[in-house]
């Protein structure tokens, strides 16, 4: 028995190759699948089978990918009433892979059709070796039960009994192979590990201490993070089965006036994917803006729009094509053109620009002391917010500045932050598309405020795990396997 881990960096997706002699499983796969053809050819083994413990919401499993690739056959929950040709399993049934064998637990809460993979390995003793268990236990956290509109409470009891009734009661050796690690919205607290054990979890995880099922479901249905808008649609994609990658239309390269163009035609968007340093200098005016060295993928399926055409804008063509790899990994599958040459084309060819002017944290703290009545927009989520925050700040997080941008004066001065300044740029790109024309991004956000002294250390912005991410959102590119960054927050 031979296990491989791959983990994909800001969305903080783990997919594992299970591997015998010479045939292999791969379970919970992302969308764009060359990572295990080249890995299981590397190990001189057939992929036979795909695994998927449940709908993921997240992200586009790359399942029909691999069965159209490999041959291999899809096993998913039967609950999940999948539409694509697939074997379906539910409590009992065994998966045979030479000598192993993995026996399918039914694990509903995070999701209703959730199901969990206990492998044992025959040549090795009847012990199970390790548990598959998609997003019902994580390293330190659990999976949310959130997830579905008035339901909940429901969820969240029957994730209690998942874990309690069933998974805990593994014996304490069984390793844990969970779908995502710190910095997935599918939990609120997971750690950086990307695997443990049952008896290390029964022991550290503080949702696996509360042994009343009344407190766990009020701790899992309170003061959760917001939920993207793509993890709805997610779910049904990969319910239906997601389009392939090569039936997608390929990102074409226009010329500046074609492009202006294309905007100005119904059904098109534009989005900027560049620095928010080189955003604020000079952009299209009326694009969106989503800094592909942040965590691009999240607020692309949060807050594009799904019922237009894309257009990028990137200073290189290699971004554009990453921006796109991303996309698609969360079901933006309309990204169809991009700017030749870039902003450095676009104003030689006498086409309109505007700019996002940029304030320092100084700068911001010495705007306040003079007109402390002035707009102060923090984009961050209310968790952020309620652990330190500028007096006077309003708090609506950048996603829900889409509808919430009524709350505020288009015409008075408006100031906007986050942690870093990535956020609170595409905060501005939201209240820029509604008429707001006197706004600013402030540079370095609440980690440089607080690195100036003017309030009080951000716990979330200075965390180890959050660095890390910022240096794994810099190097991704299309395709990265990234096993040996740690996880992003």
């Amino acid at each position: 028995m031979l296990l491989k881990h791959f983990f994909l960096p800001k969305i903080a997706h783990s997919s594992w190759l299970l591997a015998g002699d010479g045939t292999c499983a791969v379970i919970d796969p992302q969308r764009d699948v060359d990572i295990y053809i080249r890995e299981a050819r590397a190990l001189g083994v057939a992929i036979t089978h795909v695994l998927e413990t449940h709908l993921h919401a997240d992200f586009i499993s790359g399942h029909l990918e691999l069965a159209r690739r490999s041959g291999a056959v899809i096993v998913a929950p039967r609950s999940a009433g999948c539409s694509f040709p697939h074997r379906a399993v539910a409590e009992g049934d065994e998966i045979e892979l030479e000598h192993m064998r993995l026996r399918v637990l039914e694990t509903p809460g995070h999701t209703p059709e959730h199901v969990s993979y206990v492998v044992r390995d025959t040549t090795r003793g009847a012990q199970p070796v390790g548990v598959f268990c998609g997003d019902t236990l994580f390293v330190g956290d659990v999976g949310r039960p959130d997830l579905f509109p008035g339901r909940a409470a429901e969820l969240a009891e029957k994730l209690f009994h998942s874990l309690h009734g069933k998974l805990l009661k593994l014996p304490g050796h069984c390793e844990v192979y969970p779908a995502h690690g710190a910095g997935s919205l599918c939990g609120r607290a997971m750690g950086a590990k990307w695997w443990s054990t049952i008896g290390f979890e029964r022991a550290a995880n503080a949702a696996l201490r509360i042994g009343d099922p009344l407190e766990f479901i009020r701790s899992l249905t309170t003061d959760m993070p917001p939920a993207p808008d793509h993890f709805g649609r997610c779910s049904e994609i990969n319910r239906s089965g997601p389009a392939l990658l090569s039936d997608l239309p390929v990102l074409e390269e226009i010329p500046p006036r074609r492009f202006a163009a294309l905007r100005d035609k119904p059904g098109h968007a534009v989005l900027d994917v560049r620095s928010y340093a080189a955003f604020s200098g000079m952009h299209i005016p009326g694009a969106w803006h989503i800094d592909l060295n942040g965590n691009f993928p999240t607020f692309a399926g949060w807050v594009l729009p799904g019922d237009q055409d894309i257009l990028v804008v990137a200073d290189r063509p290699e971004d554009a094509l990453t921006a796109v790899a991303w996309a698609q990994r969360v079901g933006c599958d309309r990204l169809v053109a991009s700017l030749d040459g870039g902003m450095a084309a676009w104003t030689p060819a006498g086409l309109r620009t505007t700019a996002l002017p940029l304030v320092s944290a100084q700068e911001l703290y010495e705007r306040l002391q003079a007109s402390p009545d002035i707009a102060l927009v923090d984009a961050r989520t209310p968790q952020e917010f309620a652990a330190g925050h500028i007096e006077g700040a309003r708090n609506i997080p950048a996603p829900d500045l889409r509808r919430r941008w009524r709350e505020l004066e288009p015409g008075r001065p408006t100031y906007v932050i986050c942690s870093s300044g990535n956020r609170s740029s595409l905060a501005a790109s939201i209240l820029a598309q509604h008429g707001f024309t006197t706004l600013f991004n402030v540079a370095g956000g609440m980690t440089g405020y607080s690195a100036a002294r003017h309030s009080r250390r951000c716990r979330s912005c200075h965390s180890p795990t959050a660095r890390s991410s910022a240096r794994a959102n810099r190097s991704s590119r299309v395709g990265g396997n990234s096993r040996n960054r740690r996880p992003e927050k």
